[in-house]
């Protein structure tokens, strides 16, 4: 999607949660609202989420990856029957690991690392993604959060 406001391309996540009620929705888009609060350049930034009462449906803005994800760089390999240089394998390795690093400092465990929730940028960045299901360590405590709800 291109925002008006400033003519930037961003990816627009859309969530039917028609079935949720107005508790359910208010707590989903504060969840949504943390991860927009969360500042790695390893992790895939969230800019905003509000909820279209017309398609039942909460949008999530962040930012749109260029090259995909490691999902899809694998498929691509594997049909060329190629290999995927070991620098972008080490680059990509590294990225993650920080942004690990990132997230568990703020007490934020992931809980799904997979090759779909890894988004590819220019120049081998690689930000992790997609924290659908997390979850916030407080007081030695960890409390699921639900960034992506249901």
């Amino acid at each position: 999607m291109r925002r008006i406001s400033d003519d930037k391309i961003y990816a627009m996540k859309e969530i039917k949660i028609s079935t949720m009620n107005q508790s359910d929705k208010e707590s989903a888009l504060n969840e949504i609202r943390l991860l927009a609060s969360i500042n790695s350049n390893y992790v895939e930034k969230y800019y905003e989420a509000f909820y279209d009462d017309k398609s039942k449906t909460l949008c999530i803005i962040m930012d749109i990856a260029e090259k995909g994800d490691i999902q899809q760089l694998i498929k691509e390999y594997k049909q060329k029957r190629g290999i995927i240089p070991e620098q972008d394998i080490w680059d990509i390795f590294i990225n993650v690991t920080k942004g690990l690093r990132d997230l568990h400092k703020m007490k934020i465990l992931h809980r799904d690392i997979k090759s779909a929730n890894i988004f590819l940028h220019d120049k081998n960045q690689a930000k992790i993604g997609d924290l659908n299901v997390s979850k916030i360590q407080r007081e030695g405590f960890a409390k699921t959060q639900t960034g992506t709800p249901y």
